[in-house]
């Protein structure tokens, strides 16, 4: 071996280690940089999904896509790779506020000691969901047999029906009501009177609420026509 071949030899060793160094290095970059992108994706994706909710209740479902982008802070074409168009969107705001709700009656179960306590405060969290006036309005653009809705709706009543067991079996709740009772009436109780908007019903949904929640308890001044309404009644005849 030529001294030039030594020299290549030892300069092309050194490079080795340099280049070998490099691709490390750039690895460790694009691997501290993904989950940043990750992140801020998600916030965009959540901030869709807010904005959504809170347009679809005061304006409708049908409200033009770059309002939502707008009201979310992202470009249409952010939002447009989050979802395909409005049945996408619609089902995963259904999610999110089922899922939602259904936290709610979970929190007010772990943190209540109080049965009926636990009971009325998941009535009037699930009436800031704005329930009555969204499901609604989104109700014929969400495939309601979709594995993931199914799943988000059976946690849900669950969690309903484990609140009104606990509020029946301390003896506070009428035995005449049924978790479906309850759902039909949080339901109406925050729905937008014909010819208004959702935020006007805002400042006397929760006095309304709590009517329903004095004549909910027991001992019942009065019997009720019919049986209690359970929440598989209610997934019959809907």
């Amino acid at each position: 071996m030529t001294s030039t071949d030594t020299a290549t030899a030892t300069q092309a060793g050194a490079a080795a280690p340099a280049e070998a160094g490099l691709k490390t290095d750039l690895k460790a970059a694009k691997a501290a940089k993904t989950p940043r992108l990750r992140a801020d994706a998600c916030r965009n994706r959540e901030r869709i999904i807010t904005a959504a909710r809170e347009i679809f209740v005061e304006q409708g479902a049908e409200v033009p896509f770059d309002e939502i982008a707008r009201r979310a802070g992202v470009g249409n074409a952010t939002l447009y790779r989050n979802f395909a168009d409005r049945r996408d969107l619609a089902h995963h705001v259904t999610l999110a506020v089922m899922t939602s709700v259904a936290d709610q009656a979970d929190k007010a179960a772990a943190e209540e000691p109080d049965s009926f306590a636990a009971l009325s405060r998941f009535v009037h969290a699930a009436a800031d969901e704005r329930i009555g006036a969204l499901c609604p309005m989104i109700n014929d653009h969400v495939d309601h047999s979709a594995p993931d809705i199914q799943a988000a709706k059976d946690r849900l009543d669950a969690a309903v029906t484990e609140l009104v067991s606990r509020a029946h079996a301390s003896g506070q709740l009428r035995a005449d009501v049924g978790a479906g009772d309850l759902v039909v009436a949080l339901a109406q109780l925050t729905r937008p009177l014909p010819g208004s908007a959702c935020l006007d019903l805002e400042p006397y949904a929760h006095r309304y609420l709590q009517l329903l929640l004095d004549g909910l308890r027991a001992p019942a001044a009065t019997e009720l026509p019919g049986r209690a309404t359970t929440l598989e009644d209610l997934r019959r005849h809907l």
